[in-house]
């Protein structure tokens, strides 16, 4: 008989894990440490984009150039990448927030915000309803749409180089675009990936 213990050791997919966790921990900390210390108000604004850009895109590659992470990703299956998007609410009531304060562009806000809260919505009603690929089909869909009006809004506004936007650097907001951001585009784009391939699903629905 194998000892829990070792039987986790042993998972196929163990390594894969802890990997994914130590890259999302490193990123987080380093969002955090760039932000509390002015690093990232320093920065010309449009680089920000640029940076936001590479955390969607790394990991995406990541994803694709590895087989040992698409299998882990697999067996994760898609309610869990689903329910880190419930992580937009708060997000949303964030925008909401600061929006009020007149602290960020109006349109901006208005957009992101709106989208966030149901996208976040949608994920969390998704959760309690039996696996659909028609659902998930769905909620990458309108999240991705989502998704690319506010990194599209917010990067205009960037671009032009908006003072108000200069809030984006600061904690709490920097982690929205910095660290959200970058874990939302990567799920769509794998989860769409999933979907083609007609894996992780735990029903026949």
């Amino acid at each position: 008989m194998t000892h829990p213990a070792n039987a986790l050791a042993e998972h196929p997919h163990r390594g894969a894990h802890q990997r994914v966790a130590a890259v999302a921990a490193l990123w987080l900390v380093t969002v955090i440490i760039a932000a509390q210390t002015g690093t990232l108000t320093r920065l010309y604004m449009p680089l920000i984009g640029g940076i936001v850009a590479v955390t969607i895109l790394a990991p995406t590659l990541w994803y694709f150039r590895s087989p040992s992470l698409r299998a882990f990703v697999d067996s994760i299956g898609h309610r869990p990448l689903m329910l880190l998007h419930i992580w937009r609410i708060p997000a949303a009531l964030a925008f909401f927030w600061y929006g009020a304060q007149d602290a960020l562009p109006p349109l901006f806000w208005g957009l992101a915000g709106t989208g966030d809260l149901i996208a976040g919505g949608y994920a969390a009603w998704l959760a309690t309803r039996p696996e659909s690929r028609t659902q998930y089909v769905s909620f990458h869909r309108f999240g991705f749409a989502d998704f690319v009006v506010a990194v599209g809004t917010g990067l205009t506004f960037t671009l032009l180089e908006d003072p108000r936007m200069g809030l984006i650097a600061e904690l709490p907001l920097a982690l929205i675009p910095l660290f959200g951001v970058g874990i939302s585009g990567t799920t769509h784009l794998i989860a769409f990936d999933m979907l083609r391939r007609g894996t992780g699903l735990r029903t026949d629905a």
